[in-house]
């Protein structure tokens, strides 16, 4: 996903949403929720209880910026853990973003061809 700024972090909330939340209401999540701060340049992801709605928050520098995604036929692969957040990789990012699970999945990095 190519958005405005290069994140220097992307960060799942584990727990779904109230969507009716907006920026301040997400906000508030990331400031009591996080030891990061939002302004930091992180992507901070969000789903409602359904798993149908992404949200995204993040700082582009002047000002908060929401990114959202709305499937139509299915769910997004949300993580279940006892944790309030998970930290991806962009690999893991785009494979949340792609309806992919990211459970049990190690992003895959390779040194060489293998030629």
């Amino acid at each position: 996903m190519r958005m405005f700024v290069e994140p220097v972090a992307i960060y799942l909330h584990v727990a779904p949403v109230d969507f009716r939340k907006s920026f301040n209401g997400l906000a508030l999540i990331v400031e009591q929720e996080y030891h990061e701060a939002l302004m930091s340049g992180a992507l901070f992801l969000f789903t409602n209880k359904t798993r149908k709605r992404l949200r995204i928050l993040y700082w582009d520098n002047t000002g908060l910026a929401l990114w959202a995604k709305r499937l139509e036929q299915d769910v997004f692969k949300w993580p279940k853990a006892n944790i309030t957040h998970i930290t991806l990789t962009e690999q893991q990012l785009h494979g949340v973003l792609g309806g992919f699970s990211i459970e049990g999945h190690q992003p895959l990095f390779y040194a060489s061809a293998g030629l």
